[in-house]
């Protein structure tokens, strides 16, 4: 099924384009690479007070990104590069984003994010790039892990999908809200919802 696309759009020209590409390795020693790539560039040429003149397409921002974790997603080291940037300074910030080891990506990721690298103690730029960069570290690693934890429990003649372990994603959106029907079908241990509405639907079944 497609997704629905945005509505034809009013007259315009465009002004502004930021690009964030995010990728997720697995690497050889057990640890996993993400990686993210940001840039910003405009239409057309401006002058900048340290570059000069910057044609159009030019990045004003270009920064990288590398975030290596663990299987518990605990930052194990990071990387990070300021390419281009309208100041020469912008990239003495980087080495501050150490700070990150450590830290596990998941529930208080971004507020102790905001405490170690928010405002002057970090870029604006590099940081709002933690926030997809964790999203894809999250979609690289989980998915691997829960299919070979799956294939184990097969191979053991245990259940392969409802294992009593409080899931992942559990209340992470409304589609896995615990008083949800995909909660309902797929982890029944940790369904919240109305006993008695379940009973109905169970008796309509019938």
């Amino acid at each position: 099924m497609s997704a629905p696309s945005l509505s034809a759009p009013a007259a315009r020209e465009p002004i502004h384009t930021r690009r964030v590409t995010c990728q997720g390795f697995r690497r050889a020693d057990g640890l996993w690479d993400i990686e993210g790539h940001l840039t910003d560039v405009k239409s057309y040429g401006f002058h900048t007070e340290e570059r000069g003149h910057l044609d159009p397409g030019t990045p004003i921002h270009q920064m990288w990104m590398r975030l290596t974790v663990d299987d518990k997603l605990t930052v194990q080291a990071v990387e990070a590069v300021t390419q281009d940037s309208p100041y020469n300074a912008c990239g003495s910030i980087t080495p501050q984003f150490q700070k990150l080891v450590g830290l596990r990506i998941g529930p208080g990721w971004t507020r102790a994010v905001k405490d170690q690298l928010g405002g002057p103690k970090g870029c604006t730029h590099l940081v709002e790039l933690l926030g997809p960069l964790a999203t894809t570290a999250f979609q690289t690693v989980y998915p691997i892990l829960a299919r070979e934890a799956a294939e184990r429990a097969k191979a053991a003649g245990k259940p392969t999908h409802d294992d009593g372990k409080r899931p992942v994603l559990l209340n992470m959106c409304h589609i896995f809200d615990s008083n949800g029907e995909v909660v309902r079908k797929h982890w029944p241990a940790h369904y919240t919802g109305d006993q008695s509405e379940d009973s109905a639907r169970e008796e309509a079944a019938e």
